[in-house]
């Protein structure tokens, strides 16, 4: 992928949400590490470890001897996706945010395409070109999105494309209050809401190569369903978008 061209003085900050993906993750920071060298000069590559129950730690332990940039941020108990999030937004210290999933699920390279197109955006959201996933999960999802495009008042393509550049800066405008899987939402609401510049970007969805979604059970997303009318309701009703540039303090989970 050819990237020298844009190569630039802004810095970055890279983060991983880490559980259950030591199969992939090794292979997501080398990309990653690659990909920025090209990008910038200063950049910082941070893997969220929710306590993940595999071998995450000893891997990424490893990979801290070989690269310089990557910092660790280990949680001793699980805080669940939400508060994976939250800990890569509080610990980002770079200009730029690019926040994508642990499992490989998206290609980390097409963060290329996302820093071209941030000029004068505070955010850049990827798109899925095409959904690479079981056809019950792709059911699933096509309707979760649409009903939260349409609850929200979202005009985005994909509202669950975990593949995102932000401006650090946004953040002035409002806090997160979430620490479940609707941090997403959350996040797209807010951004809306408080009128930030957003530019679409398509990119590619593969096949998941280990691991498993941990969104997509019945368990989860009638909690998340319940957590979405709470938030609709502060959002819309009461007007209220967080105390700014706050993030909640996660509960420890039970996965």
């Amino acid at each position: 992928m050819e990237t020298t061209d844009i190569k630039s003085s802004d810095s970055l900050s890279l983060f991983f949400p880490v559980y259950g993906d030591w199969g992939t993750i090794a292979s997501m920071i080398v990309l990653a590490d690659r990909i920025a060298r090209d990008l910038t000069d200063d950049y910082e590559i941070l893997a969220i470890n929710d306590a993940s129950p595999d071998h995450s730690d000893l891997i990424l332990a490893e990979l801290t001897q070989k690269y310089s940039r990557l910092r660790v941020i280990t949680h001793p108990k699980n805080k669940g996706y939400g508060g994976a999030i939250c800990s890569g937004f509080k610990n980002a210290s770079k200009t730029f945010i690019f926040y994508t999933d642990g499992d490989a699920q998206y290609d980390v390279r097409e963060l290329a395409k996302l820093w071209k197109a941030r000029g004068g955006a505070d955010l850049v959201n990827g798109y899925k070109i095409r959904r690479n996933d079981p056809f019950h999960r792709k059911i699933v999802g096509w309707s979760y999105h649409n009903f939260v495009k349409m609850m929200f008042r979202l005009k985005i393509r994909d509202v669950d494309c975990d593949f995102r550049l932000i401006r650090r800066e946004i953040f002035q405008g409002f806090g997160l209050t979430e620490n479940s899987g609707l941090i997403c939402v959350e996040l797209m609401t807010k951004i809306h809401r408080t009128g930030c510049q957003i530019r679409e970007v398509p990119v590619h969805h593969h096949h998941r190569m280990h691991g498993r979604s941990q969104f997509f059970n019945i368990r989860r997303v009638a909690r998340v369903l319940i957590d979405m009318m709470g938030l609709w309701w502060r959002v819309f009703i009461r007007k209220d978008l967080g105390p700014p540039g706050t993030f909640p303090e996660e509960p420890e989970l039970k996965r």
